[in-house]
This record gives structure tokens, sequence and C-alpha cells, in this order.
């Protein structure tokens, strides 16, 4: 029995929460992935798993075992890692992570770049708009706007973007500009929202902070579609600077309450504060960070 080849098998079996999900995952057939893992548990004498209502449960043993497992393959990983020059040269996949929108804009085109000028180097790109355990899925370095909470991952931050509210325009025309966004329930709005309704925009910061609710004639789950929205003279949008930049430099949009004070939100990059950090994510935080920081400032010329 190959025990580490053992080990994947039942985290790959956890991770998935059931032996197909494991079979899925290692492209691996479903009877091999349970004989691996009744055959560990029988050199161990414990038993690992328990099914519950289609869905497997960690005994007290098993739970044990995985972290240990764990730590043993994250250990061979490094070992093997090292052997292969990743520490000597910029060489290896990098698995980053980014929000989906700001990584097709701003994040994939740096990443071509740097592809190009590290060929040793390969990279998955997972772009998503949910928040990604790094450690847990084996991220190398996530892209992250907004406050970031305390850990142990290390931060650097690239630069900022803020939330701004526009309209093209010919809605303007149409239906006038508010002045301040007391005026926002009184026009057309566009709300950039999914399963969870978000009806209610922010204004200012601290003491001063105001709170507007609107009542959206269109609503969409993806922010290239209310750029477009907006764009088509459906409404009044609020979006992320990033997202509406392009449109507001070709004249299709008009940002609106210039003088309306914003708190901006933080662009970090944040990677595991590894004893000794891999010569490819090195290289990858040296090459993007300050090309990512223009690209920020870029955005905020927009709105000069």
């Amino acid at each position: 029995m190959d025990r580490f080849e053992a080990m994947r098998t039942l985290l790959a079996a956890v991770d998935g929460g059931s032996l197909s999900a494991a079979s899925r995952a290692l492209s691996t057939p479903l009877p091999t992935v349970t004989r691996r893992i009744s055959d560990l548990e029988t050199r161990l004498g414990v038993r690992f798993l328990v099914r519950h209502r289609r869905r497997l449960i960690l005994t007290e043993a098993g739970e044990v075992f995985v972290a240990a497992a764990r730590r043993i393959l994250d250990a061979l990983s490094e070992a093997e890692r090292t052997a292969g020059g990743e520490y000597r040269e910029p060489r290896g996949n990098l698995r980053v992570t980014a929000p989906i929108m700001f990584g097709k804009l701003h994040v994939a085109p740096i990443v071509h770049d740097f592809l190009a000028a590290y060929p040793p180097v390969t990279v998955s790109l997972i772009l998503t708009d949910q928040i990604i355990d790094l450690e847990e899925a084996h991220i190398d370095v996530a892209i992250r706007i907004g406050p970031l909470p305390d850990s142990r991952l290390i931060a650097r931050q690239a630069g900022k973007v803020r939330w701004t509210v526009c309209a093209s325009p010919d809605y303007l025309r149409r239906r006038g500009e508010p002045t301040a966004p007391d005026g926002l329930p009184e026009h057309d709005c566009i709300a950039f929202e999914g399963l969870q309704r978000r009806r209610t925009w922010s204004f200012g910061e601290g003491p001063s902070e105001t709170r507007v609710t609107i009542a959206p004639r269109f609503s969409v789950n993806t922010a290239d579609a209310v750029v477009e929205a907006a764009a088509a003279g459906l409404g009044i949008a609020r979006l992320m600077s990033y997202q509406v930049a392009e449109a507001i430099v070709e004249g299709r949009l008009k940002p609106l309450f210039p003088d309306q004070p914003v708190r901006p939100a933080p662009v970090s990059l944040v990677y595991p504060a590894d004893p000794v950090q891999p010569l490819k994510r090195r290289a990858f935080l040296d090459y993007v960070g300050p090309r990512l920081n223009r690209v920020l400032a870029q955005i905020e010329d927009a709105f000069r």
C-alpha cells in the first residue's frame, strides 16, 4: 500500500464530502478509492469515516489523522519543490485568485506579461468573488478588495478603489441630474445584486455616513451587466471605480456627486507567511505589485 496515495485519497474524500467526489477529483475509479481508505484503516486498526445521510463524517481518530496527514503532505510537497529548484530560481506553478471582474479587466493582462517574462513559471488564475481559504486551496497569492481581517497572512497594498454612482448622459438629459444622494429615490436605479437583495446605498463615512434606500427598476447579478444597463440609459448605478472607469473615459457614463466623501477600499496582494518564500511567489509579487499600482492610479485619474 502506498501510504502517501492513501493519505491523498482520504483527504480528497474529506474535502469533497464523499468517496465519489474523491474519485472525480483524483480521476481514480471509485473501487480504488474505497480500497485505499479501507486498507489504511485496516493497517492502523481504526475507522476514519462514517456514512451519515449521504455524507461522510470523520471519527475522532479520523480528525486527528487527517490533520497530521495534511501536515505530512504539505511537507512532502515543500520538499519536492525545493528539490525541483523552486527556491533557486522562479519556476513551477502559481495559484492566484482575484475577484471576477477585477481579475478579468486588470489582473489577467498583467499575468500575461508576467508569463512572458518568466517562462519557467505557469499560473493558474482562479477568478471568483468568494473568499478562498489560501491554505486549504493551496493558493499562492490572493488579490482582495476591501478591509482585511486580522490573520496570519501577509498583505501588500497595491492601491485603492472606491464606490461611485453614475448614469449615462442620455438618462441625465431625460430625467435631470440629482445633486445629492437623498434625491436618488426619485430616480430609476439599477441594483447590483444576486440572490440577496441589496437596496441600500451608503455615502460618506463615520458620523457623516448616510444610507439611501432605492427601489430599482432593474437588477442583475454581474457588474458588467450593470455597466451596460446604465450606459443604455436604464437608470443610475452604483459600482466600484474599476468597474466603470473605461465607460467614464469613453463618455458612456458620467459620475455623480463628485464632492461626496467616499471611503476608499484597499486593493491588497495577500499571501501565506511561509518562513521561506518560493522565488516564483516573490517574483510574481515584485512584478505585479507596481504594475497593479499604476493601473489603479489610472483608474483614479478617470474620475478627476
